[in-house]
């Protein structure tokens, strides 16, 4: 049995979405900052614990809100599929404030327009480029405990540019939405020859 997961990953410009994404998907990182202006979405496979899962990730361009209905989401082409995904990445980098206040306000529209069944859809809060922790404008614990224990979302902070936390990002995504039996992460991508290299593995 195979589960499909979709994923949106949301966030201002220049936070390091896309470079999260390509990391975990290709292994790479690129030092110019390339803006995401149309949506782009990733199909890879995720083998956890025995068990295959296909994820749809979904890379947005900074949106200005997110989308109350249907309606207004599917008028604007970068917003498409915004509402339908199973869980949300909300990117900030911990050297912006003003990139955390975008995540704050994203989230909180989200859960003012999106339910899934009886329960809040759910969304993992991102702190990247961690590797250039002296420039941090909030202190980790705070945020941590704002997200944790008031906003009672997943946490993680990353670097895309040294690969650090990346596989543990994804791994707490599937956990969020229904693997909690899965410890271990093994990616199997079909993207650039990234299987027969067998380089996502968390132990």
């Amino acid at each position: 049995m195979v589960s499909t997961y979709r994923v949106a990953v949301l966030g201002a410009r220049g936070v390091g979405k896309s470079a999260i994404v390509r990391q975990f998907l290709y292994n790479e990182f690129s030092e110019v900052c390339v803006p995401t202006t149309a949506r782009r979405l990733y199909l890879p496979a995720v083998v956890m614990n025995g068990h295959v899962h296909d994820l749809q990730i979904l890379d947005f361009p900074p949106i200005s809100a997110f989308p109350v209905n249907t309606l207004q989401e599917w008028a604007d082409a970068c917003c498409r599929g915004l509402r339908s995904v199973h869980a949300y990445i909300l990117v900030y980098d911990i050297c912006c404030f003003d990139s955390f206040e975008y995540v704050k306000t994203i989230r909180q529209q989200i859960l003012e327009t999106r339910v899934i069944g009886t329960s809040e859809t759910p969304i993992i809060i991102v702190g990247n480029k961690r590797d250039l922790q002296r420039g941090r404008v909030i202190p980790r614990w705070n945020v941590s405990h704002l997200v944790r224990k008031t906003w009672k979302c997943g946490y993680v902070e990353c670097s895309a540019k040294y690969n650090w936390h990346i596989l543990l990002l994804f791994s707490e995504l599937l956990k969020s939405v229904g693997c909690a039996r899965c410890k271990h992460v093994h990616a199997a991508l079909r993207f650039q020859g990234a299987l027969r290299r067998n380089r996502c593995a968390i132990m």
